[in-house]
């Protein structure tokens, strides 16, 4: 940003004006995109307008043509890593899933062990004033971080490797922890920031006209990790585990019955007999399974997690010279919160129906919430800066061109941070029965799907259905 200074203060002695404005931008342009090592495509467009087709074809099913045709931008190795793990997983290939998402492991924890380099975090600060907040590193919310561990989880759960599962569980529980408290310093942080430069009065100006976002439950925890972790820590036996997390579970979806049942069966096994009295007294009475049943559970993930969109509001204000100068407040917000219900299975013809676990499209939405008072903090400051600049140019060219220049850059530059991890299911959610031992049919949105169940054994059956398509796979784990 120095090279940038030096060489406006030589365009004060320029003579020819169309040389001055055009090197000021050509140089403001490339300045900006050296400071965060961005694309172009960066500076001037959004993270959702860059993934609008590799969401089209997620959609349509079409798995592995996403997967390929995913955009090959900077806006964070991270984000784009966790997107492509995913679209992995969804292809069928859990091995490039499983080598993908431990690369994002990898380098999560480096991030968080570095707190972020202050040199370069710095540039890209300074970056983001003059452009916009995709210039600033991406670190990923708690829930993403779940759900990264979580799908690390599945593909050792695909090849029934529960020890390796587990190992994800208890560092996706650590995580999460870590997140939370890394969160609440950063928001103590923007505080600081908004008291130290008095424009809390400008931030709520720009909240009161903000899209209504409105309050969700469940908007915070993840109810389809704590669940799968409970399951696998009742597996290895570990029942206080388990009892706990299936109780975070109830928590987050306090109607979920078949979570309630493994609650009751933990409390059973334990002697808890306080808890099982209060479990029975809201959900019922246990029902002891027939000996020898084997047990099916079904993880249902449905369509795909609502993407950020941008949302403009438009500001003109006159200078000193009486000059019209454009300038835009640039934010994300979600359209929607409209969630498809937990569509319906046959099991043997027989009507069955999971019940959420997790609501992505809320966790989303909370995140963005939170974080919302810092977006609008460094937009007012943005503005600030930008008209520093925009004044400073204005004063080297009295015909009002670099003037005219400086409102198009910020323009077209203002671009808001719409950054999340779009491949997601919108929703999660689980069912869970005892059956005889043997073969039985399953079929979701009329794909058939023949399963093998085994005596006191668990068949784990994990789908995902949008649009109509349907793609499943099976495993064997120890019975419970």
């Amino acid at each position: 940003m120095y090279f940038l200074n030096q060489r406006i203060f030589h365009c004060k002695q320029a003579k020819t004006d169309n040389y001055c404005y055009l090197f000021v931008v050509s140089t403001l342009c490339i300045a900006l995109v050296g400071c965060a090592n961005l694309s172009v495509q960066t500076l001037f467009s959004h993270y959702s307008a860059a993934l609008e087709k590799t969401r089209m074809l997620t959609s349509r099913g079409q798995y592995q043509a996403a997967l390929t045709s995913f955009p090959n931008t900077l806006y964070s190795d991270i984000l784009t890593g966790m997107e492509r793990g995913r679209l992995a997983l969804l292809a069928g290939d859990a091995v490039l899933s499983q080598s993908i998402l431990q690369k994002v492991d990898t380098q999560v924890t480096e991030q968080q062990r570095q707190a972020i380099m202050p040199l370069s975090e710095g540039l890209n600060q300074v970056g983001s004033l003059f452009s916009n907040n995709n210039m600033l590193t991406y670190s990923p919310p708690g829930y993403e971080l779940g759900f990264m561990h979580l799908y690390l989880m599945l593909n050792y759960l695909r090849k029934s490797d529960l020890d390796g599962a587990l190992v994800e569980a208890r560092r996706a529980n650590y995580v999460q922890k870590n997140a939370l408290q890394l969160r609440a310093k950063e928001l103590k942080q923007i505080k600081n920031t908004i008291q130290q430069n008095g424009i809390s009065d400008n931030i709520g100006a720009i909240i009161s006209h903000y899209p209504d976002a409105g309050k969700m439950l469940g908007g915070v925890q993840n109810g389809y990790l704590f669940y799968l972790s409970g399951l696998l820590h009742e597996i290895e036996r570990n029942l206080n585990s388990a009892f706990i997390d299936y109780n975070r579970a109830l928590a987050v979806e306090p109607n979920n019955t078949y979570v309630a049942e493994s609650a009751k069966r933990v409390a059973i096994k334990q002697g808890r007999q306080s808890a099982l009295i209060l479990l029975e007294k809201k959900y019922g009475p246990y029902v002891q399974p027939v000996h020898n049943s084997a047990t099916l559970v079904i993880l249902n993930e449905q369509n795909i997690v609502n993407a950020r969109h941008a949302w403009r509001l438009p500001l003109w204000l006159y200078d000193n010279h009486n000059n019209l100068v454009s300038y835009s407040v640039s934010l994300p917000y979600y359209r929607s919160l409209f969630n498809t219900p937990q569509g319906a299975i046959l099991i043997d013809d027989i009507l069955v129906k999971p019940l959420q676990l997790t609501d992505v499209n809320a966790m989303a939405q909370q995140f963005l919430n939170e974080s919302l008072p810092s977006m609008a903090a460094r937009q007012v400051l943005r503005i600030v800066a930008k008209n520093a600049v925009r004044k400073s140019l204005a004063e080297q060219n009295k015909r009002g061109i670099n003037n005219l220049v400086a409102n198009i850059f910020n323009v077209l530059s203002d671009q808001p941070d719409t950054r999340s991890w779009q491949t997601l299911p919108q929703t999660a959610g689980v069912y869970s029965g005892f059956y005889p031992a043997g073969q039985h049919v399953v079929t979701a949105d009329g794909k058939i799907i023949n399963i093998i169940l085994k005596s006191d054994q668990i068949t784990l059956l994990w789908l995902f259905r949008h649009g109509g398509n349907v793609i499943y796979w099976q495993s064997f784990l120890s019975g419970i």
